[in-house]
Formats: C-alpha cells, structure tokens, sequence
C-alpha cells in the first residue's frame, strides 16, 4: 500500500500547514502487522478528534481557521496536529487519488498463491517487489487461508483487466490466481469511525 509521511509545520502568518511530502510504498506482508503490534498505542481525545474531521472534511483549511471554528488557540491545534503526526496516527497529508477519475474504472482483487521455497519470506518479497513494478496493484498484503497474497487491482476494462493479470502472473513465484471484480463500492476505505470510537473511549468515566 502507499505511505505519505509529512512532517506538520505552522505558518506563523496564515496558519497553513506546509511540509515535505515523502511518498513510500511498501509491500511488507506480515511484518507490517508486527510494526503495527509493536508501535505504542496512542491515546485520542475528542479534541484530537474534532481538529482532525476539519480537516479530513477540508485538507486545505488551515491551522488557524481550524482554530477559529473549533474556539481553541492557534498553538493547541498545531501542537495536536504535531503529535499525531510524530506519533503516526496521522500519516500525511497528501492528495486523495481516484483511480476512475484517472481512467481506471474497473477494480478486481486477485488472489496468489506463491511458489514456496526456503525461506519462505524470501519468496513473498520476490513476489512483492514484481507487484510493485506494476502501477495497476494499488496494494498488496499477504493473507491466511487459501491464498498466499491479496491485491487489488484497477484496469481501464474488463479487457484490459485481462492484460493486468497477465503481468501480475508474469512472476516466476506465482503459481496460480483467482480473481473478483468489484461491481460496486459499498463502503469506500475510511477509518475516521475508528478514530471517533478511541476518542469516545478516552471521554467515558
């Protein structure tokens, strides 16, 4: 999956937040569930909450018209802004893409079973680093059950969907896939819930 890291600065004069976008993407598989573990729970407030629906609602508003609409000051907003940026609740600030909008209409999610061999993380990074060199994978995990490898996949078509699965077989280390064709999106990829249930826990008795 794609990773934006931008470390949160205060404009001083018109309270905007600048900073340099770094834009990594990582297929890591099962040691992002171990980073995940080990990172420190960081504890939310209401206030962390509302600060960040503004600007979930409106990236472009700015810290101190945040501040305004919230009646908090300037500096307790770009101090919260600043620590859940460090502590990593909030991962960047970058642009939300839409792949339809770019002309990729039609997404699938592809299922791997990968060729073992020893040791056996050396042939998911195989696999994952041919991923990678795909623009069409928009993210990839590796996964229990049947399958070695989830991913999700956009194409311009159903026909072209069929020349993205090619390449993704291109791969020595895959051995065979299984594909589905999302016809609609119920429930897009959100996580402002889980942030709005860990700020009502913080408020309760």
């Amino acid at each position: 999956m794609d990773e934006w890291n931008s470390p949160a600065t205060g404009c001083a004069t018109c309270g905007t937040i600048t900073g340099q976008i770094d834009q990594r993407t990582a297929y890591q598989g099962g040691r992002d569930v171990q980073d995940a573990h080990e990172r420190q729970q960081v504890s939310v407030d209401p206030l962390d909450q509302r600060i960040v629906e503004v600007f979930a609602a409106e990236p472009r508003v700015g810290v101190l018209e945040c501040s305004r609409r919230l009646g908090v000051a300037r500096g307790t907003v770009q101090a919260r802004l600043d620590r859940l940026v460090r502590t990593g609740v909030i991962e960047g600030w970058a642009p939300q893409l839409d792949p339809e909008a770019l002309g990729y209409p039609v997404t699938a999610f592809v299922t791997l079973e990968i060729r073992q061999h020893h040791p056996s993380r050396a042939a998911h990074d195989e696999v994952a680093e041919h991923l990678a060199d795909i623009p069409e994978v928009l993210e990839a995990h590796t996964t229990t059950g049947a399958g070695d490898v989830l991913a999700r996949i956009v194409a311009r078509s159903n026909a072209d969907l069929q020349r993205v699965i090619d390449r993704v077989l291109a791969s020595a280390g895959v051995v065979r896939a299984s594909t589905v064709i999302a016809l609609d999106t119920q429930i897009r990829y959100r996580v402002l819930p889980l942030l709005r249930e860990a700020a009502g826990r913080a408020k309760s008795p």
